[in-house]
């Protein structure tokens, strides 16, 4: 080694150290906080390291090595693995299956060759007619296409997607499908997996997506749930407030006020045969002007898909329900 490459050595040593140092304080293994030296633990179950002494969080979203799933013996342990992607009902094959990209280019973003893009297409060809092998599994790919569409078109959470698509698959398993559309019934299991989830959305607002119409959708739904036996309860107005409210633009006290004003309904039977969503729509309005955070009629109405007359007789009843309470 030259002088010169000795040196240099020397003189990076302290930094590196100092580096090596920084970076086990970071992530915990010198198990000393970096704010009052406390003992700092490991939370599993949160994936953080914490310090005992103030609750400093040092480090978060820490990568869970273990296995995802459980083994009783030495066999069944070997049998399963970490490898591949998760598994998801969202897709007519699990996401077992493998993809082309459409994109004609090569993995350093090269474009490929007239005799390359022929063989691509060729391969893209039969790869999709591997991937649908039957009409069961065409008729499932495009009804759990119609279903990601709808629910993102709604805004709908990763768990509702997965719930639509369980549900349209023990209804194709049942053999609910003959006699009707492919859309009809995907469009109702988009619907029962909202309210089972918590997050309901209103007829109106699936038929605006759907390729169907709102009566179909009711009497697919109803025949489903029916068939099926799903446990679905009535919609609660309160779980359209937080929505509403944030459409709006509205304070937390605003939506607050209108689960009290809904809740005081419930007490007084006045939510008994009455749309959740008229109901919902009616409190939040009120609440807006209950706080001085006054709202249009019309607003709320666009919001909700409700009309401006439903609104005002809903709104008179919650108050006169708060009144009755109060006397």
């Amino acid at each position: 080694m030259s002088e010169n490459a000795y040196t240099r050595t020397r003189r990076d040593a302290p930094r590196a150290k100092q580096d090596e140092h920084t970076e086990a304080e970071t992530t915990g293994d010198s198990l000393t906080c970096p704010e009052c030296s406390g003992n700092v633990v490991t939370d599993d179950e949160h994936g953080e390291t914490v310090c005992e002494e103030c609750g400093l969080v040092v480090t978060a979203d820490s990568v869970d090595r273990g296995p995802e799933w459980r083994a009783f013996d030495s066999r069944e342990k070997d049998r399963k693995s970490r490898v591949g992607a998760p598994t998801t009902n969202t897709m007519h094959d699990k996401g077992l299956s493998t993809n082309i990209d459409w994109r004609d280019k090569d993995a350093y973003g090269n474009s490929l060759g007239t005799r390359q893009r022929q063989k691509m297409q060729r391969l893209r060809k039969w790869n999709e007619r591997f991937r649908t092998r039957d009409s069961k599994e065409r008729n499932l790919k495009q009804a759990l296409g119609e279903i990601d569409r709808m629910a993102s078109a709604l805004g709908l959470p990763e768990n509702v997607r997965e719930t639509a698509s369980v549900i349209y698959r023990r209804a194709l398993d049942e053999n609910l499908l003959p006699g009707r559309s492919i859309e009809g019934v995907s469009t109702s299991c988009v619907y029962a997996a909202a309210r089972m989830a918590g997050v309901p959305r209103s007829l109106d607002e699936i038929a605006e997506v759907s390729r169907v119409e709102k009566s179909e959708v009711a009497r697919t739904y109803r025949y489903v749930s029916r068939e099926l036996s799903l446990e679905v309860k009535p919609a609660d107005p309160e779980q359209y407030v937080p929505r509403f409210a944030s459409e709006l633009g509205l304070s937390d006290e605003s939506k607050m006020r209108a689960r009290t004003l809904l809740q005081n309904a419930k007490e007084q039977g006045v939510h008994s045969g009455k749309s959740p969503v008229g109901l919902a729509a009616a409190a939040v309005y009120a609440a807006s002007l209950l706080t001085n955070e006054k709202t249009t009629q019309a607003a709320v109405s666009e919001v909700a898909d409700i009309s401006e007359v439903t609104i005002r007789n809903r709104y008179h009843e919650l108050l006169e329900a708060e009144e009755g309470l109060l006397v």
